[in-house]
């Protein structure tokens, strides 16, 4: 794997960041994946699709589709993953979840995704259903990621993606306990972590050497979060324990009335924090795209990632 800078066990190089995309990604583009959230009225999903075939050029490596707290969206999630899987080319990823569901119904649920030829499935604990303030698992159903994991791994060969948190769960006893559980799960059948959104590259960078340590090997992909509303940024960084650091809020100030200057900010914002965590051998990028496209696509395309060309006509 290339390293621009900065070897496994070695402190952050802090800073580093090359200028020109063109030499960053020489070797070839960094793989990319997206998220969306299903859509709750006919016109967001007229919306949401014209986002899907928008950014399916980008031929990312699969798109996942979020699922509600207390299974909210069970069904829009679900038509909207076999929609993405009858009428596009993309891999999509179902997120499930051990909120409000038994065994039985959950694997109900996996069984109908894999007949339905979805093979991979973004495994969570899952958020406590409207208006709780804990989380309390069903009595009959999986208590925990790991248990559902598992439980996925019984009923068909998945490839299983789960949670990671750089700056820690919010609910977990410590960090060391929380890189515990990650162990884990990955330990009972998933292949690959994503983790909440981040902005600080150093933190993410220490959290990988500590999971390295710990003797995780699989692919840890920094979820990246493009922000164009940062009051909304701050409500959702409030309730997943994400911080968000001093430098940012001075590049919106009095962008309130300027969406198209705060767009251009927020996709330069994102492709930095992309290029400095490329330079430190991060290869891979899972973007949420709160289902727009203007914001995924113009970073992608800094990234190098961009549409195949098509194979000239010979005359």
């Amino acid at each position: 794997m290339q390293n621009l800078g900065r070897t496994l066990g070695a402190a952050p190089v802090r800073g580093l960041l090359a200028a020109d995309p063109v030499i960053d990604f020489d070797a070839g583009p960094p793989r990319v994946s997206f998220e969306f959230f299903p859509p709750k009225t006919a016109d967001m999903e007229t919306r949401l699709w014209e986002v899907v075939k928008r950014l399916e050029p980008l031929a990312p490596r699969f798109v996942s589709v979020t699922y509600g707290a207390g299974g909210s969206t069970r069904e829009r999630t679900h038509a909207t993953v076999r929609r993405i899987r009858q009428e596009t080319a993309l891999e999509p990823a179902a997120h499930l979840t051990c909120v409000a569901a038994s065994r039985a119904e959950i694997d109900e649920v996996a069984r109908g995704y894999w007949e339905a030829g979805i093979r991979h499935i973004v495994a969570l604990r899952g958020d406590p259903p409207g208006g709780a303030q804990r989380y309390d698992p069903h009595p009959d159903g999986y208590p925990y990621a790991v248990d559902l994991v598992a439980g996925l791994r019984r009923v068909a060969d998945f490839e299983i993606s789960v949670a990671a948190y750089p700056e820690t769960h919010p609910e977990a006893e410590s960090a060391e306990r929380d890189l515990t559980n990650l162990k884990c799960k990955l330990d009972a059948g998933a292949s690959r972590a994503i983790t909440q959104f981040f902005f600080d590259v150093d933190l993410f960078l220490r959290f990988r050497d500590r999971a390295h340590a710990a003797g995780i090997a699989v692919s840890i992909v920094p979820g990246i979060l493009p922000v164009t509303n940062f009051a909304q940024l701050k409500r959702m960084a409030a309730t997943c324990g994400a911080s968000i650091p001093v430098w940012m809020a001075g590049h919106f100030e009095g962008l309130d009335d300027d969406p198209d200057t705060r767009r251009l900010v927020a996709t330069s914002l994102a492709a930095e924090q992309c290029r400095r965590l490329h330079a430190n051998g991060v290869h891979e990028f899972h973007f949420y795209t709160l289902n727009r496209a203007d914001l995924t696509v113009a970073i992608c395309h800094l990234l190098g990632v961009r549409p195949k060309r098509a194979a000239a006509v010979a005359a």
